[in-house]
């Protein structure tokens, strides 16, 4: 299946990304279909070629999350935003902090008596 990506370029701390089709399994360093367009995320401007963009969702190409959402926000395509995956360290990191039971201070026990 073909899938809409972005593909990471740029210098280390200054990225930039290009919106490429490529087969969905297929690493994004590598080979693919057609360029269809960059995205600066510092700058948050984007160029975006919109009727390749539309020709391939039609002929079956889905983009991932986090481009559906970007072309929506730019307003490429129209339709409602999808959940992105957030890293797993953000995930881990919330979940542990919701599973510790809180630990009472010696101070505040000896202070109810």
């Amino acid at each position: 299946m073909l899938a809409i990506k972005l593909a990471r370029r740029g210098k280390k701390n200054q990225p930039f990304f290009r919106l490429i089709i490529q087969e969905k399994s297929k690493d994004p360093f590598g080979s693919f279909l057609e360029n269809l367009g960059h995205w600066n995320p510092r700058t948050k401007k984007g160029e975006f070629h919109k009727e390749r963009i539309v020709y391939w969702i039609s002929k079956g190409a889905q983009p991932t999350p986090t481009v559906n959402n970007l072309l929506i926000n730019q307003g490429v395509i129209e339709g409602k935003k999808k959940a992105s995956k957030q890293p797993r360290q953000k995930k881990e990191a919330a979940e542990k902090s919701a599973e510790k039971p809180a630990v009472k201070s010696p101070l505040a026990a000896a202070e109810k008596k």
